[in-house]
C-alpha cells in the first residue's frame, strides 16, 4: 500500500492531482475567455472547478489523521506547539502572497487595502482547529462531531437568511466587524456593484474543517486496514457514496455553494474525494497501473511548495509583461481566446512541473 518512503503513494497522486488542478484554473491566460468547467460556479451550484480546493482540504485531513496517530493523539504541550506553529506559518505565507500580489498590483506599503484572508490562510485554519479538535477526540466520533458542525453551520445560514450574497449576509458580517471592509475580498453581485465578501472567510472555514475532520475519518479507514486495501476501498466507497447522495439530496433545502462553504458542499464534494481515492488505490495499489502517476507525484510529494511557487510565479510573469508578449503575439492569433486561454494555463503547470521535478528526482521534501 505504501512507498519506499513510508508515504501512500494513491493519495500523493490524488494530492498532486489536486495541487495541478489548483494552479491550472487559477492561471487562465485570459479571465475573460475561460471554459465554463473551469470557471467557479458564481454562487450556488458546482462545477468541476469547485472540487479542487475541498478535496485539498479532504485529503489534508487523512494525512492530518495519520501524522496526529504517530502522538497518539495526545493533546500534549509539545504536540500543541508543533500545531500552533506549523498554523501560523501556513498562514503568514498565504499573507505574504497577499502582500506581494497587492505590492505588485497596487502598492507594497498600502496595508489598509490588504487582503488578510486567502487559500493558505483557509488550509492553516482548518489545519489547525482540526489538528485540535483531532487530538482532544483522539480519532474517535469524528463523524458524530462533524455531523454536528455541519447541522450547526447550516441551521446558522438558514436562520439568519443567508443563503444570498448580500452585505447582511452574515458571513460578511462576522468578517466586515472582525477583520475590516477594507482587508476582503471585493465580490460581484451584478450591475457593476461590488460588496465586501471573502470566500475564504472567518465563518464559512466551519466548512473547512468539517472537511479536514471527514477526510481524518477516511485516514482512520486507510490505518485500521492498511494491508488491506480491498478492504479500504469497501469502505471509501461506502461513506463517499453516502455522503454524496446526502449532500445532493440535502441541496433542495440548503444549496451547494463553495463561497459559503455550505454543509451540502462539504458533504457532496467530500463524497466525491472518498469515490475518487478509492478508484486510485485500485488502479495503483491493486492492479498496479501507474505508468501516468509520475507526473502528479512531483506535485504530491511537494504540494504547498509548489502551490506558493505557482502563486509568485503567476505575479512575477503577469507584472513583467512576459504573459502579455507570450500570449497576444504567440498563442492568440493562433488558436483564438478560449484555446488559448487554456494553452497558457496548461503551460503554467507544466512550468511549474520542472522544478517539482528536480526536487521529486532529489528526494527533497520541502515542508510548511
Amino acid at each position: 500500500m505504501a512507498t519506499q518512503t513510508g508515504r501512500l503513494r494513491s493519495l500523493d497522486i490524488l494530492r498532486g492531482i489536486t495541487v495541478a488542478g489548483m494552479i491550472l484554473v487559477n492561471n487562465p491566460g485570459n479571465w475573460r475567455h475561460v471554459f465554463a468547467p473551469l470557471r467557479h460556479a458564481d454562487w450556488d451550484g458546482l462545477t468541476p472547478t469547485d472540487l479542487v480546493f475541498p478535496f485539498f482540504m479532504f485529503i489534508m485531513g487523512i494525512s492530518m489523521y495519520l501524522s496526529l496517530q504517530k502522538f497518539n493523539f495526545e493533546l500534549t504541550k509539545q504536540t500543541l506547539l508543533k500545531v500552533i506553529k506549523r498554523t501560523i506559518l501556513i498562514f503568514l505565507v498565504g499573507l505574504a502572497l497577499n502582500w506581494f500580489s497587492h505590492g505588485c498590483n497596487r502598492s507594497f506599503t498600502d496595508f489598509e487595502h490588504l487582503r488578510i484572508l486567502g487559500v493558505m490562510q483557509r488550509l492553516a485554519i482548518a489545519y489547525g482547529v482540526g489538528s485540535i479538535i483531532g487530538m482532544m477526540l483522539k480519532g474517535k466520533h469524528l463523524l458524530w462531531v462533524s455531523g454536528f458542525l455541519l447541522l450547526i453551520y447550516a441551521l446558522l445560514i438558514k436562520c439568519t437568511g443567508s443563503e444570498v450574497l448580500s452585505p447582511d449576509n452574515i458571513v460578511a458580517v462576522v468578517d466586515r466587524n472582525i477583520i475590516g471592509e477594507s482587508h476582503l475580498y471585493q465580490k460581484s453581485i451584478g450591475g457593476g456593484i461590488r460588496i465586501a465578501f471573502d470566500p475564504e472567510g472567518l465563518l464559512s472555514a466551519v466548512g473547512s474543517i468539517v472537511q479536514v475532520l471527514l477526510g481524518s475519518y477516511c485516514g482512520k479507514i486507510i490505518l485500521s486496514n492498511k494491508n488491506k486495501p480491498e478492504a479500504i476501498i469497501q469502505k471509501l466507497f461506502i461513506f463517499g457514496t453516502i455522503s454524496l447522495f446526502a449532500g445532493l439530496l440535502l441541496s433542495y433545502g440548503f444549496p451547494i455553494n463553495k463561497s459559503l462553504w455550505s454543509s451540502t458542499f462539504v458533504l457532496t464534494t467530500s463524497g466525491f474525494a472518498s469515490l475518487l481515492l478509492g478508484l486510485l488505490i485500485w488502479i495503483i495499489d491493486i492492479h498496479h497501473k501507474d505508468k501516468w502517476c509520475s507526473f502528479f507525484e512531483v506535485f504530491g510529494i511537494n504540494p504547498l511548495y509548489l502551490y506558493v511557487q505557482a502563486s509568485v510565479l503567476a505575479v512575477v510573469i503577469g507584472f513583467s509583461g512576459i504573459q502579455d508578449l507570450c500570449y497576444e503575439v504567440f498563442l492568440h492569433p493562433y488558436f483564438g481566446d478560449y484555446p488559448t486561454s487554456l494553452i497558457w494555463a496548461i503551460f503554467f503547470v507544466l512550468l511549474n512541473w520542472i522544478p517539482g521535478y528536480i526536487l521529486y528526482k532529489k528526494k527533497i521534501y520541502i515542508k510548511l
